[in-house]
């Protein structure tokens, strides 16, 4: 019954994908930069229902008004790739829109009813427990943040870690200049840092200061993309940018089946990539277990020493 029950929901959602591509309803896909991630994305959210999009990238246009250009096209639903993307199209409130690789939409949306997304986060939950698997000794992190920009996302950190029984140690910061005085202060009471997607935090030489306390003090650094991870952090937890188009596309099939884009809720990215660079875990003196290893993205360190 079970099986009979799984098949009959697999043939609905496929006949419901189907009948969208084919009931002519016209998506637009507004993305902010033509760069690889956003093309994958593209892929994920068109496999997701068997669409085709039509696109707009906004740095190929120029003195566009872009209003009246998605209103020239009226497309049933928007498709905002990129915190730019979203940015300019967060003043229509007649479309759905759904956004994806997007980092901090909370910082660019005020309660529109009309948008949903795929934040381009993975659940400070879900980075705990795989930190904990990839490396169970570690009992204590530390980690900066502005509380304008990354509040929300150290308030769930915070809660995550007290269920799993992490110490964290999380200190404000509003401006790059105090980073390494407060990273200091930490030495001796954390087992690793934990860089956040905070442009107050992570400037070029705060994350080259980070790099030298990293090694001189035995501290990997976990961070976010693995572009870090080939600079000389540890290890990153990033997003898998076709599964975030997936699950957008999926937002997008329920909407133009006549769900309201105000009872689909905004998710954190469900697929996690893990990135380790094992150059650095070496210097750090850290073994990580070889099973571990075979799930992972393995990257050596791009510098010459």
């Amino acid at each position: 019954m079970g099986r009979n029950l799984f098949t009959i929901i697999i043939l609905l959602l496929s006949i419901t994908c189907h009948g969208l591509s084919e009931a002519g309803q016209e998506i637009l896909a507004i993305q902010s930069v033509r760069v690889k991630p956003y093309e994958e994305a593209i892929k994920g959210f068109e496999s997701a229902c068997n669409s085709k999009t039509k696109r707009l990238v906004l740095s190929d246009l120029e003195e566009v008004d872009l209003v009246k250009e998605v209103k020239k096209i009226g497309p049933d639903l928007i498709v905002a790739i990129g915190m730019d993307a979203l940015s300019s199209v967060k003043r229509i409130r007649n479309i759905p829109v759904v956004y994806l690789m997007v980092l901090n939409p909370a910082s660019i949306l005020s309660g529109e009813k009309n948008v949903t997304g795929v934040r381009m986060n993975v659940s400070q939950e879900k980075q705990l427990i795989t930190l904990t698997k990839v490396l169970p000794e570690v009992k204590s992190i530390g980690l900066l943040y502005d509380p304008d920009r990354t509040g929300t996302l150290v308030k769930r950190a915070q809660d995550a870690a007290g269920k799993i029984g992490i110490k964290l140690i999380a200190k404000k910061v509003y401006s790059p200049t105090g980073v390494p005085s407060l990273v200091r202060d930490m030495k001796g009471k954390i087992d690793l840092f934990w860089m956040l997607p905070d442009i107050t935090v992570v400037t070029p030489e705060t994350f080259e200061f980070l790099l030298g306390f990293s090694l001189e003090h035995k501290i990997p650094v976990l961070t976010f993309s693995d572009k870090y991870v080939e600079l000389g952090a540890l290890m990153s937890i990033g997003v898998d940018a076709f599964d975030m188009g997936s699950q957008a596309g999926e937002m997008a099939r329920m909407i133009l089946s006549g769900r309201d884009p105000s009872d689909v809720p905004q998710v954190d990215a469900r697929k996690a990539v893990i990135s380790i660079n094992l150059k650095i875990a070496r210097k750090l003196g850290i073994h990580i277990d070889e099973k571990i290893l075979r799930g992972v993205r393995i990257i050596y360190w791009r510098k010459n020493n």
